[in-house]
């Protein structure tokens, strides 16, 4: 079985300060707790940029800011930035973390009804955000709400706009979307083409139960208050405590903890192409 590697999802969209007082929102508090992520077990992390109110933003420069930031506390990490909605739908604003040049960035292959929105992921914008990822070299992590979204994904494949190995993401327990059940993440994971890579990150209550499944299953792990503001023991979880979470869970199972460079192995990322961000903020 491969070393798992376990993503941090420090910030997202939803969580405020009246929600935790641990989630980082400035581009100092995301670097800051980055490297706590790190030294927890982290190798990867997934990235959602806030302007200066708190509110989640687009904002190339605020990304390109949390990217310097981030590079200087953990220079080794892998930067995942999220192309999300909730941040606008401007398809270009949408694009513009994809054309940082991070190693990976979010890709949500479908529509879906979330608290308050539809999530809207038009075909005609995921084969213009295809095209992007395929233009710039940036690896997509597939995010699956629900199973026709992988299917969608083979098409682009087909399409030659995506290139296998793909790597998926199943968020799974968001209301609106999949429920967050060992059932549901076996189901996904059998539907996968061979070769692919997949993690999960389970929302609320069903991210430390999918994530044990996960380390068992040989997949890997997404943790962070972006999907889940506590500890299984019902207190409010700092991002580092969630990370160390999953680590103990996994050491106990024997399931050791790939570093950032055995991650880009089994992710089959190009090393050279590690700081390419950086060479985009300048």
């Amino acid at each position: 079985m491969e070393k798992l590697i376990i993503t941090a999802a420090l910030t997202g969209n939803v969580p405020t300060r009246e929600m935790t007082p641990h989630v980082p929102l400035s581009p100092a508090e995301i670097a800051a707790d980055v490297r706590r992520c790190v030294d927890a077990g982290a190798s990867l992390v997934h990235i959602h940029a806030r302007d200066p109110e708190g509110r989640p933003t687009l904002d190339k420069a605020i990304f390109q800011e949390t990217a310097r930031r981030i590079k200087t506390l953990a220079p080794d990490v892998i930067i995942q930035l999220s192309t999300g909605a909730r941040a606008g739908r401007d398809w270009e604003a949408r694009a513009n973390p994809v054309r940082l040049l991070p190693e990976m960035a979010s890709f949500t292959t479908g529509s879906n009804n979330l608290p308050g929105i539809v999530y809207e992921n038009a075909p005609d914008f995921l084969l213009f955000l295809a095209g992007v990822f395929h233009a710039t070299g940036v690896k997509p992590e597939i995010e699956v709400f629900e199973s026709g979204m992988i299917n969608n994904a083979l098409f682009l494949q087909k399409k030659k706009l995506l290139e296998p190995p793909l790597h998926f993401d199943f968020v799974l327990g968001a209301p609106g979307a999949m429920a967050g059940t060992v059932r549901n993440l076996v189901f996904l994971a059998d539907s996968l083409p061979p070769g692919s890579t997949w993690t999960v990150a389970g929302i609320g209550r069903s991210e430390i139960p999918l994530a044990t499944a996960a380390i068992a299953m040989g997949g890997h792990v997404r943790v962070g208050i972006e999907d889940n503001l506590h500890l299984p023991n019902g207190s409010l979880a700092t991002n580092a405590q969630l990370v160390e979470t999953a680590a103990t869970i996994a050491r106990t199972m024997g399931r050791e903890i790939a570093s950032p460079a055995e991650a880009r192995r089994i992710l089959s990322l190009d090393p050279q192409r590690c700081d390419r961000i950086l060479a985009s903020a300048e």
